[in-house]
């Protein structure tokens, strides 16, 4: 089954290297001074925990950075000391599960999000991250569980996220009445998410519904840069209007773009 990395609609950690939480006071003696006593002056300093909260997220931003530059021995290294300095961080887990996702170990990915939701079981960022897991590797009905685990979380910034990949994931698991639902909530929550549009456009084009299906394709060009599937998906809506100049360019886009896509046809398989 072809994965989907577009959904990885979970974070790309980007996390604040400042904070303070409790702070340890050191007050020296007073001073005197011609029978005066003078002002101390006072040192604040960090606190053992706060030293280590505060030196794995700075260890987590080098970590981000290193992977979003394509360096991911580097990014494995700086995320090894934020691990040291951190053990119990669910952030730690899920930068590793996105290293190990890059190097193509889905399965050493798969046990580093669970292990993520095992140390935060109440953030939707962590359930919804996993749930995209399962779904990628042919656990639909399962992932399910975990998006809507995700979406009872009222603090979660990005339900629309959750929301788009049940609608995605629903549908492979042939509940096509709950992916409907879910994309459509996922829509009106963010009217622009790629994947949601993408979803939408793939469901009304087998469902026989092609002028529907045009209009959240083309939404979804709009949306995000496009990709090889969601051009071959256009062609096809084209084809099926009876526009075949329409179907023409955007074949003619796809190869142009995408070269070693396979099957850069007219035809070609719809996105999945």
């Amino acid at each position: 089954m072809r994965r989907h990395k577009s959904w990885l609609l979970l974070m790309v950690l980007v996390l604040a290297a400042t904070g303070c939480s409790r702070l340890t006071f050191i007050k020296p003696k007073m001073e005197r001074k011609n029978g005066e006593e003078i002002a101390p002056t006072y040192q604040v300093n960090d606190s053992p925990e706060t030293k280590r909260r505060m030196d794995a997220e700075r260890a987590l931003v080098l970590a981000t950075q290193r992977m979003q530059s394509g360096d991911l021995d580097g990014a494995e290294r700086a995320v090894r000391v934020a691990q040291k300095s951190a053990p119990q961080s669910a952030d730690v887990q899920t930068l590793l599960a996105v290293l190990a996702d890059q190097r193509g170990q889905a399965k050493l990915a798969g046990e580093h999000y669970r292990r993520a939701t095992e140390l935060a079981p109440g953030r939707g960022a962590e359930q919804n991250n996993y749930g995209v897991w399962l779904c990628a590797n042919g656990f639909p009905a399962e992932a399910l569980v975990w998006f809507d685990r995700a979406l009872q979380d009222s603090s979660y910034e990005t339900p629309a996220a959750a929301l788009a990949n049940a609608g995605g994931c629903a549908a492979q698991a042939g509940q096509h009445e709950r992916a409907e639902r879910d994309l459509r909530q996922a829509l009106t929550l963010d009217p622009g998410n790629a994947y949601a549009l993408g979803s939408m456009a793939e469901s009304e084009y087998r469902a026989g519904r092609y002028f529907e299906a045009r209009a959240f394709v083309e939404r979804r060009l709009a949306a995000a840069p496009a990709t090889a599937d969601v051009l071959k998906l256009a062609s096809q809506i084209e084809e099926r209007l009876g526009d075949r100049a329409a179907a023409g360019r955007y074949v003619q886009q796809l190869r142009a773009e995408f070269p070693d896509a396979s099957d850069a046809q007219t035809g070609g398989k719809a996105e999945q």
